[in-house]
């Protein structure tokens, strides 16, 4: 794994998120009350950009479109894409729950640094 800075530390103030590239992969980078974590920039289901979605309950990301939650600390899947009925179950049938790839985040001095394969 590569280590890359992407950002100092108070460029991203808790509870925030945002999306940025290292080692050629879009990712995203939250900070919670307990440190730092980074997840794939797109939802699992139909790929849409999490840097648009919401953190809940301080340690959830829903996404943007179907409302699927993930945990932001291990990438696992909370709840799976339910909105709106009819048409995400369609897209369901098709697309089975998966998570999200985490990467590994460390903090040096105020420099934010994600590890990428």
């Amino acid at each position: 794994m590569t280590t890359h800075t992407v950002c100092r530390v108070e460029e991203l103030p808790i509870g925030q998120h945002r999306q940025f590239s290292a080692g050629g992969k879009k990712l995203v980078v939250y900070h919670l009350d307990d440190g730092f974590y980074a997840t794939q920039a797109s939802c699992t289901h139909v790929f849409a950009p999490l840097s648009r979605g919401s953190i809940v309950d301080g340690c959830k990301i829903q996404c943007p479109l179907h409302r699927a939650r993930f945990d932001i600390r291990t990438g696992k899947v909370i709840d799976w894409a339910n909105w709106p009925a009819g048409l995400v179950n369609v897209i369901n049938a098709v697309r089975g729950e998966k998570d999200l790839q985490t990467y590994p985040v460390q903090v040096t001095g105020n420099q934010v640094q994600v590890s990428v394969e």
